[in-house]
């Protein structure tokens, strides 16, 4: 459900969350993108940073160049002429992922839990079209949805201490890409040889917010020899 007019939530003396609705949503996530993109636009240096996420905007300020009654009217001006703020033509980027064995070590399990063969999983998981609802956890992290209802499933219930770079993961509705290794909860079905994070490329991060992704089941074979086609996104 979108908000009519934003709610905000003080992050300490410099932040400001914005909250434009409630739960995961294609809707509110778009609001979430046009506000970012509209204030991004009237940049003026009062604003140090944006941090779109599911259904919100962090926004960090400068205190000594704008008050938080200027912030809130300036942000408000923004989201009643969203339309106006159009971000870029997103990006699809078809992610190749190579399923299961020790690429999937809770592929079997996923597949078990729901009544489903490993294939099925597959099959579900790789038939959506994904949409980059934020970037976040680590550097390059990009959460994304929604997953098939016949997928679902819910986490871990204990997380793993380490998770291997480009480990591809589902938890409930959501499905993302760990881009380095670290820990992690969510159930991993499998891994893509694709770097999804980047600290000497610009941007960074492959994916933004907003962004389409696509899976495509790779054999394992061909995992190591895997070369990126440059028209792939």
């Amino acid at each position: 459900m979108c908000y009519s007019e934003p709610r905000y939530r003080l992050m300490g003396d410099r932040a400001l969350l914005v909250e434009l609705g409630e739960g995961i949503g294609r809707d509110i996530n778009r609001q979430v993108q046009k506000l970012f993109f509209g204030l991004d636009q009237l940049q003026t240096g009062a604003i140090r940073e944006l941090q779109p996420g599911y259904r919100s905007l962090m926004v960090v300020y400068d205190p000594l160049q704008i008050s938080l009654p200027a912030l809130k009217t300036r942000i408000e001006g923004v989201f009643r002429s969203l339309d106006r703020f159009q971000p870029p033509e997103p990006a699809h980027l078809q992610v190749p992922v190579a399923y299961g064995a020790e690429f999937g070590p809770d592929l079997q399990w996923v597949a078990e839990h729901h009544h489903l063969s490993t294939a099925e999983v597959i099959r579900y998981h790789s038939s959506a079209t994904y949409r980059v609802y934020m970037i976040g956890f680590t550097p390059g992290y990009p959460y994304l949805g929604e997953v098939p209802e016949e997928i679902a499933t819910p986490r871990r219930e204990t997380p793993r201490v380490r998770v291997p770079k480009g480990s591809v993961g589902i938890a409930q509705l959501q499905t993302g890409i760990y881009p380095v290794e670290s820990p992690g909860g969510w159930q991993i079905l499998g891994r893509t040889p694709m770097t999804l994070f980047d600290p000497q490329r610009r941007p960074p991060s492959l994916l933004q917010a907003g962004d389409r992704v696509t899976f495509i089941p790779i054999a394992h074979e061909e995992f190591d020899s895997w070369k990126p086609n440059p028209s792939s996104k």
